[in-house]
């Protein structure tokens, strides 16, 4: 298609975006101006998946968010260093510190070896971050790489902040400043969901390192001052976002069900290894800002893994979805709502992703090749498109000034595109580069080839023309003998779909 070399080779033009990022901080829960710790930088860690199964688009949820503020610190003219974290080891059955490593429990249930789930489950995860146009992290750490930094950052807080029991070294809360301000649940009562267990001093109290039982044998394990074990979940994050990025660090993400225990945790640690006080200043959490996207639910409660054919990435590609319409629907939703998922929602979104694509195809066939940067007649358009950025992450409206800037007419269609691309360079959607077909409803084990189905459109557009009505419907129902519906009439121009 003409055009195609224009997408590829013009990257989106630097444009000094101006408007004051401002982002919401879980720690204080208030709106605040971005102020990095390091000038000109900007240090990210985001909570990654443990590797015992197969993400859930809940899950995924998380890192298009925190794809979109990697991309938009870019977009504001920070240099961005982005780590996401991969937990092979030590996260529980429960979050609240209780039950079976998943890992563990994984592995015996498959019977396979804990690295070799690690590796699949790994690989499968980083195939959706691929799927959904997310970028590569600057690095991707991996928790059973860090384990002699573990235990040394363990040691070095356990005389003040730790005591020993038959099950492991625990962390007292207790002894750091503020413990449950991020969850603001500073109670025993609002920490109810911690594992009970005989001889803690608290009740919020956490494992930090996990002795292996008497007489039994974990796949992974290793020697430490408090026995052969595995370190909690909550210090591998501690130190991996430490090791790596330096204390403090600009902005950690998560989902919000880590703003509850997991991250509170973090927090302890970071402060008891920091010697830092309380968390009326937020740096001596760790990291100056903790940003936190919501929950997606679904109704019919396939969110959850235990759920048998459980919502993941794979199931909406395999019922013919193209995965960037999943992103598209993440979008529509600011990150701090409530998104509701529901299979009409995903067909709305992925609707609104075709009609942009054909528009975006227009303009690409005006244009021709060559290179341009957006006009000043897309400023006002720009400006706009930063302030919904930078206020928050607000996509929903970032959104709405893309459209705004595709349906200009009597513009330069170069720099037309010039401008959508700066702007998708922030929405991730690919719009430039994505081809048509791709979007094309096609759901698994339909063997027809699109070559077929379009030359027997061909024929039957001629049968139409020449008014064979008969012949027109005996080619429509052959068509849908072979699980293609022929869309006449549709307004997208899209013209088939598989179903």
């Amino acid at each position: 298609m003409r055009g195609n070399g224009w997408a590829m080779s013009n990257a989106p033009v630097p444009l000094s975006p101006s408007a004051p990022l401002r982002l919401f901080n879980s720690l204080t829960r208030q709106l605040e101006p971005f102020q990095p710790v390091h000038e000109g930088e900007a240090r990210v860690y985001s909570c990654g998946p443990t590797v015992y199964n197969y993400p859930h688009i809940g899950n995924m949820r998380a890192y298009v968010f925190a794809d979109i503020l990697g991309r938009t610190l870019s977009f504001k003219g920070y240099k961005l260093t982005h780590v996401i974290n991969i937990t092979d080891v030590g996260h529980l059955t429960d979050d609240a510190d209780a039950g079976e490593d998943k890992m563990e429990k994984m592995a015996q249930a498959e019977a396979r070896s804990i690295w070799d789930i690690a590796q699949h489950y790994t690989q499968a995860y980083w195939e959706d971050i691929k799927a959904l146009n997310i970028r590569q992290p600057a690095r991707w750490t991996i928790a059973t790489e860090f384990v002699p930094q573990m235990i040394a950052f363990a040691e070095r807080i356990a005389d003040t902040h730790c005591y020993e029991l038959d099950s492991g070294l625990y962390f007292d809360v207790s002894t750091v400043a503020d413990y449950g301000r991020l969850a603001r649940a500073q109670t025993e009562d609002g920490e109810g969901r911690i594992e009970a267990v005989e001889g803690k001093r608290n009740a919020a109290d956490f494992a930090i390192w996990r002795k292996t039982p008497a007489g039994e044998k974990r796949q992974m394990e290793w020697d430490s001052p408090w026995g052969k074990g595995a370190p909690g979940w909550h210090l591998e994050c501690s130190v991996m976002s430490g090791e790596v990025l330096g204390f403090p660090f600009d902005i950690h993400t998560g989902g919000i069900d880590h703003r509850e225990i997991h991250h509170p945790n973090e927090i302890a640690q970071n402060q008891a290894f920091c010697c830092a006080g309380g968390l009326d200043l937020p740096a001596n959490s760790g990291a100056r800002v903790w940003m936190h996207n919501n929950f997606l639910v679904e109704r019919s409660g396939k969110m959850s893994k235990s759920s048998g054919e459980f919502l993941r990435l794979q199931l909406l590609i395999d019922k013919g979805f193209h995965p960037l319409g999943y992103r598209m629907m993440c979008l529509q939703a600011h990150y701090r709502s409530e998104l509701e998922f529901s299979w009409d929602g995903l067909t709305a979104a992925l609707t609104r992703l075709k009609r942009m694509l054909i528009a975006v195809g227009q303009s690409k066939e005006r244009a021709g090749e060559g290179e341009a940067q957006p006009g000043l007649r897309f400023t006002p358009f720009l400006e706009r498109f930063d302030a919904a950025v930078s206020d928050d992450l607000n996509t929903p409206v970032a959104l709405t000034v893309f459209e705004e800037v595709l349906a200009l007419k009597k513009v330069d269609p170069a720099e037309k595109l010039a401008a959508l691309a700066a702007m998708d360079a922030v929405l991730g959607l690919g719009l430039l580069t994505l081809e048509r077909a791709a979007l094309r409803l096609r759901p698994k084990g339909v063997e027809i080839e699109d070559a077929e189905i379009e030359a027997t459109l061909e024929a039957r557009k001629a049968a139409r023309a020449e008014k064979d009505f008969a012949r027109s419907d005996a080619l429509r129902d052959e068509l849908a003998t072979k699980g293609v519906d022929v869309m006449d009439g549709d307004p997208l121009g899209w013209e088939w779909k598989l179903g």
